[in-house]
């Protein structure tokens, strides 16, 4: 058997081929690795079929780095039903069965096939307007094969590095080489993409200000958890510093075009116009949602309404975060307007709720991410579909929102109205997954340059007043600012709170099937659990199977500790 890795190359590469001798016969009826890519349009599908596996994954949204980040941070449970194992199995830091995250490794290695596939052929292709933008489609293949595997390695800790396309079966490679990769595709992406505000670029595609502002978001992760004072790259080619980083993100801050949009509430879709004047909320306070794409998103994933259940990449088309972090039934339909109807993943931890009003009283964004049941939703049904871990509590930013058309009648998604999506709850889901917004990178450029400029940015958008820098400061506004986008659990591991923050979470107080319970400790407590496995996940015994036992198994898994029991 061969490593998943070697299994996609051959699939692809069959793909391609168009006759039996694929690698040394021209086809002149088909697209084969003779014959593609060619021409200007044929690299601009190869890119496409890059991005395509950004939306691919989501369609398995429960075994992805985002869930799992959101899920196992302390700022929310793992609820869902009383079966729902694989989110409660997150939250405690445990596994729910043998290939958890199968989906998530498989999408992101077929990603960096086919960025590598990229990076060897586009030098083949003709009808380039200009070698400017031969050079930006090469840094829109680095800067996503620096995220897959950035993303691959914040998950499992190391992976396999595959930098070509010939087929290989391959052992975990140290993080200090992978992370020097990522560094330089990094800096091979800025310095080849556009340097053009944001707007002149495609929507959805990569520019050099999201490698600017990825290269720190990774320099801040490997550093910190890591230990270190720098960033590798490959060979005697040096390291990236400090330094270097806050000039990058300066560059984007002056140049990039992007911005703070000017209400926070404003980026997130229930102030839509079917929606923000029918709920309480937002009525009469002139808010308007600014939209997919709006100047404060950096890089986010794009979705759509070609979105079916034939098949996983069509199903990929809408965001399933969204029915995922929905209400259970009984809830999520016209009486807990506007937020309507999913699987229950997710529960705000009602600590974050009470720390957060004792820290900022008069924050904004705290009402305007979380919705308090018993303030919002009088009609609101408590363990309904046995909804478990609840807490009165979820989250605002990604959640199916639902609206009233022109003739005040009902709809389950104000998508349907404005973009023609499916009428169905399970799909018509169309926001996008934001994974860098403007406002981590003026926190950023703070914590990296310890000072309060970006710190106060954010602070004085929401009316709050400046602070000095400390890094407590900036651990309090990140957790706030960008609470539930992702962030909170890899915060927490770099700055070495992981253990002891994600520990305060046994004790709290839940409902379980409408029933009062508290928050209880499995496998011996979070605190054992980050402990045994410094925070990453198990390598999913598919691809230990598949590589012949060259793949090893992450430390902390395999134990009867570290497998879910439900409640």
């Amino acid at each position: 058997m061969k490593n998943n890795i070697y299994r996609l190359t051959i699939i692809f590469a069959f793909i391609l081929s168009g006759c039996e001798n694929f690698l040394d016969t021209e086809s002149y009826t088909m697209q084969n690795s003779s014959n593609f890519p060619m021409t200007l349009e044929d690299a601009q599908k190869s890119l496409t079929g890059i991005y395509s596996t950004l939306s691919a994954a989501i369609s398995y949204p429960q075994d992805t780095h985002f869930y799992m980040a959101e899920l196992a941070s302390d700022d929310r449970f793992g609820g869902g039903g009383e079966n729902d194992k694989d989110m409660q199995g997150f939250d405690h830091l445990m596994n729910t069965k043998p290939s958890r995250l199968g989906t998530f490794w498989e999408a992101r290695y077929k990603g960096i096939f086919r960025a590598n596939t990229a990076l060897e052929t586009l030098n083949n292709c003709s009808g380039w307007e200009s070698e400017a933008q031969k050079n930006h489609f090469k840094g829109e293949a680095y800067f996503l094969r620096a995220l897959f595997y950035f993303e691959l390695s914040q998950t499992f800790g190391e992976v396999p590095l595959v930098l070509k396309t010939e087929a290989e079966n391959i052992p975990k490679t140290p993080a200090d080489e992978t992370y020097a990769q990522i560094a330089s595709d990094l800096k091979n992406a800025i310095n080849m993409m556009y340097s053009t505000p944001y707007t002149s670029v495609e929507a959805g595609h990569a520019t050099k200000w999201a490698a600017e502002t990825l290269m720190a978001r990774v320099f801040l992760f490997y550093t910190g958890y890591y230990g270190k004072d720098s960033l590798p790259l490959p060979g005697e080619e040096g390291s990236v510093s400090k330094s270097e980083v806050i000039e990058w993100l300066e560059d984007c801050i002056s140049k990039s075009g992007h911005d703070l949009v000017g209400d926070f509430r404003n980026l997130w879709p229930y102030t839509n116009e079917y929606t923000v004047e029918n709920y309480e909320y937002t009525k009469g306070k002139g808010l308007k949602w600014e939209g997919d794409g709006n100047k404060e998103t950096v890089f986010a994933i794009k979705f759509g309404t070609s979105v079916d259940w034939g098949t996983d990449f069509t199903l990929g088309y809408s965001n399933q975060y969204n029915l995922h972090f929905g209400l259970r039934s009984n809830n999520g339909g016209e009486s807990t307007f506007p937020f309507g109807q999913g699987w229950g993943a997710g529960p705000v931890n009602s600590e974050m709720w009470n720390e957060w009003k004792q820290a900022e009283p008069n924050d904004l964004r705290r009402t305007a991410s979380i919705l308090d049941v018993e303030t919002e939703l009088k009609t609101y049904e408590w363990g309904a579909d046995k909804q478990m871990e609840e807490t009165g509590y979820w989250q605002k930013k990604y959640m199916p929102i639902s609206a009233y058309d022109e003739n005040k009648k009902f709809t389950l998604s104000y998508a349907i109205l404005k973009d023609g999506a499916k009428v169905d709850y399970q799909l018509a889901h169309t926001q996008d997954m934001v994974l860098i917004r403007f406002a981590d990178v003026l926190l950023m450029h703070s914590e990296l340059k310890q000072d309060n400029s970006g710190l106060t940015r954010v602070r004085t958008r929401v009316n709050l007043p400046a602070i000095p820098y400390s890094l407590d400061a900036i651990k309090k506004e990140r957790r706030w600012e960008l609470a539930f986008e992702g962030l909170r659990y890899f915060d927490l591991m770099r700055w070495g709170d992981a253990a002891v923050e994600l520990g305060e979470q046994e004790g709290v107080a839940i409902k379980n099937r409408g029933v009062n319970a508290t928050m209880r400790a499995f496998g011996g407590g979070y605190k054992a659990r980050y402990e045994a496995t410094g925070g990453f996940w198990p390598i999913p015994q598919s691809q230990i199977e598949l590589s012949n036992g060259v793949l090893t198994q992450n430390k902390g898994w395999g134990t009867a500790d570290a497998e879910f029991p439900g409640w």
